[in-house]
């Protein structure tokens, strides 16, 4: 079973200033609530027990919004405020799921990932990239159950538009089923020429602790970062078994200022 999903939040946000200079992106208010929260009741609902959160010490305002009791206890004493009662209690229980690790310098989600090895307990962990939202059905509960059944690595995916597949991780698949397929290879942001299908990567992965040797056999790529993609090719290359799970939820972008206007508006609409 699933227990743990490691989420990286140390990244800067570039594609949301002005606002991430003075909040980070994940903390940032859809229709009520962070975007972060979102992906935490995402896992919760699918059986996730504990979450390890990749923080810099620029964003220590994350550690602060889950870990601020002071503030609540005295806020609490004087109003007596349900509402405010009931949400303190949902951070409490958010406390006890969370531990942190630190990387200071953007070296990329492999590197972020390797952070993370001493803490992960069972032989596969998910991974959740917080700028990708996936509303109307549970993605992490999908992927969880078609791991269950093909005893391999999933990685979310959805079709996009031909055009735009550039812009993506682009899955080449084989043996096709109705909500699944088996990965044969990943290739980052190919020509419309070269894609091999136009089946994108959306940020959920269930990934082997395999994942970490792979890892620290990379040299970094573009951008001078270590990126997961490449540790996922070379154990595709091995044999081992990746499942490109077709979500059924509706995917929203919360990375870019048009993105994340957009999934406020989806949510409050209920669509």
């Amino acid at each position: 079973m699933i227990k743990q999903a490691i989420i990286p939040l140390a990244g800067l946000g570039t594609r949301l200033l002005p606002l991430t200079s003075v909040m980070p992106k994940e903390l940032m208010p859809i229709n009520g609530k962070p975007n972060l929260q979102y992906i935490l009741d995402e896992c919760i609902e699918a059986g996730v027990k504990e979450f390890i959160f990749i923080i810099s010490k620029k964003k220590l305002s994350i550690k602060k919004y889950f870990f601020n009791d002071s503030f609540y206890k005295k806020i609490i004493k004087k109003k007596k405020d349900k509402r405010l009662i009931g949400e303190y209690k949902k951070i409490k229980k958010y406390q006890k799921m969370i531990k942190f690790v630190y990387q200071n310098k953007p070296k990329g989600t492999g590197d972020a990932v390797l952070k993370c090895q001493k803490l992960i307990k069972s032989k596969y962990f998910l991974m959740l990239l917080p700028d990708d939202l996936i509303i109307k059905n549970n993605c992490s509960k999908e992927m969880i159950r078609l791991h269950k059944k093909t005893k391999g690595s999933i990685i979310a995916t959805k079709r996009v538009e031909r055009k735009t597949v550039s812009r993506w991780g682009i899955l080449s698949i084989q043996n096709k089923k109705k909500s699944y397929f088996r990965i044969k290879d990943v290739v980052e942001k190919p020509s419309i020429k070269k894609a091999p299908s136009n089946f994108a990567i959306i940020g959920r992965y269930i990934l082997p602790t395999k994942i970490f040797s792979e890892i620290k056999k990379l040299k970094p790529g573009q951008g001078g970062e270590i990126h997961i993609t490449d540790a996922i090719r070379s154990l595709i290359k091995k044999e081992y078994k990746f499942y490109g799970n077709i979500f059924k939820g509706r995917y929203l972008d919360c990375g870019t200022l048009s993105g994340y206007i957009n999934s406020g508006i989806q949510i409050s609409k209920g669509n």
